[in-house]
């Protein structure tokens, strides 16, 4: 199996407040989409900043062969982009996974005091084949303030919504690692379970890491050849696996970022037989902290991630 992640970028059709301006924009960026993934002929694909259903119609439309085809019902009103998942063989026990963990505080989200009790765009757990796979996109770490801004009026203002969008990026992250923990119950040596998406971070920050569950173990360590009690709980994030040339996502005002992420539970790592990410040539482009300068780019600001599992089949 051939399983994969992509962030498309706000795929919405041409007139819409986030979609691009005209027919000829949109056209570009469903025929550079469309290129990639046929070049990659992934089985499975989770893909994430679908606004909407149609768009993503439009886009399987162009790609070579049959697919399945699922998206969130989960997704905030004022941008509603979602996640979901493309897939060649049937798509079952889809499952919208989005409020927090009842042990888990609501998490403050604004100034006023606004706080959450579930994540603003939801994750989709599904199951293809014999493998169990959650898809999630969570808290951006480019920042927006009130009333639509992208800059905020103050340093103290920065500040704040940035510590808003950590906490709620580590609510998410917690509620992600609950739903898995409930696919392995205990079990990970034998459970084919699959966690990938846009984490909007990298590997070694903290709300990746609680995705991994008990620590230690981590590919390229000593722990990894030495089974462990813990390790039918874990996750394992491949991004190790990755040539290090081509370990990054996202390249951010001219720094490479890996924030796309595929974790694999103990039974998949062990069959994981080559990662990558489909960086060009050429690479995504350096974007800045505002993505409406992007409105009418092509393809997409993010690589995909792709991670072939041998499941003997």
């Amino acid at each position: 199996m051939l399983a994969g992640t992509w962030n498309l970028e706000n795929l919405f059709r041409p007139g819409s407040e986030f979609g691009p301006r005209d027919r000829g924009a949109y056209d570009a960026k469903l025929a550079g989409l469309a290129a990639t993934i046929d070049r990659l002929a992934p089985d499975v694909l989770a893909v994430q900043e679908v606004g909407e259903e149609e768009a993503l119609a439009d886009l399987v439309a162009r790609l070579a062969g049959d697919w399945h085809v699922v998206t969130s019902t989960v997704f905030e009103p004022d941008h509603p982009i979602r996640v979901g998942v493309l897939s060649r063989s049937p798509i079952g026990e889809v499952e919208q996974v989005s409020e927090f963990p009842a042990a888990l505080s609501p998490v403050q989200v604004d100034d006023g005091g606004t706080a959450i009790r579930a994540m603003g765009r939801g994750a989709l757990r599904f199951r293809v084949r014999d493998v169990d796979l959650v898809t999630c996109h969570l808290k951006s770490k480019l920042l927006s303030f009130p009333g639509g801004r992208f800059s905020p009026r103050d340093e103290g203002e920065r500040a704040r919504f940035g510590a808003y969008a950590l906490h709620r990026r580590a609510a998410e992250a917690v509620t992600v690692r609950a739903c898995a923990d409930r696919l392995l119950g205990g079990r990970g040596e034998e459970r084919a379970v699959i966690v990938l998406g846009d984490l909007n971070d990298v590997p070694l920050a903290a709300t990746t890491q609680i995705f991994l569950g008990p620590p230690g173990s981590e590919i390229g360590t000593a722990g990894y050849e030495r089974p462990d009690r813990g390790d039918p709980w874990r996750l394992w994030n491949l991004a190790p696996l990755i040539p290090a040339e081509r370990r990054f996502t996202r390249v951010f005002e001219g720094r490479r970022e890996m924030i796309d992420h595929v974790l694999a539970s103990r039974f998949l790592v062990t069959r994981a037989t080559a990662v990558d990410t489909g960086t060009g040539p050429p690479p995504p482009p350096s974007i800045g902290p505002d993505p409406r300068a992007r409105r009418d780019a092509p393809a997409s600001d993010h690589a995909p991630v792709v991670a072939r599992f041998d499941l003997g089949d």
